[in-house]
């Protein structure tokens, strides 16, 4: 499948910009190479945010990429272990390229914080916002790295 990685970057970017948290960003950006709508790619996500519901835990883009490597290298039958293996190695190959790229998959580490923020309320997306948080880049590097996956793995 030919894919304009660039494109899907930007729409992901886009996505986030315009107030989608991180992981329904990186999914709604291949939601349609996936075969499913808008919608359900932000359904699907919605939780996963600030590191799994503002829990700064794992970051939502390496959330959303494993989202994805679902659909990708899906693992449906719970015997078929050489699926299941496929499936967790392509997670493990997202994550340390995202590792490798940011430094680490840790939400509260990639945004330099002490651990004790533990609201659910999520923060204003207002351009203050968008002007001390790098979470656009996170989003931009992991929409990149599925990019990279797709037209390597045609």
């Amino acid at each position: 499948m030919e894919i304009n990685i660039e494109e899907r970057v930007e729409a992901a970017r886009a996505n986030f910009l315009s107030g989608y948290n991180c992981a329904q960003s990186v999914v709604m950006a291949y939601a349609d190479i996936v075969g499913i709508d808008i919608t359900m790619a932000a359904k699907i996500s919605a939780s996963f945010g600030g590191g799994m519901g503002r829990m700064r835990e794992v970051c939502g883009t390496v959330s959303g990429m494993s989202i994805l490597a679902g659909f990708l290298s899906p693992a449906v039958d719970p015997s078929n272990m050489a699926e299941r293996k496929a499936n967790y190695a392509l997670v493990q190959d997202f994550a340390g390229k995202f590792r490798a790229e940011n430094g680490s998959v840790v939400c509260r580490e990639l945004l330099a914080l002490d651990g004790t923020q533990s609201s659910s309320q999520p923060s204003e997306r207002t351009p203050e916002y968008y002007r001390r948080r790098p979470c656009a880049d996170y989003v931009a590097s992991a929409a990149r790295i599925v990019g990279e996956y797709i037209m390597n793995n045609k």
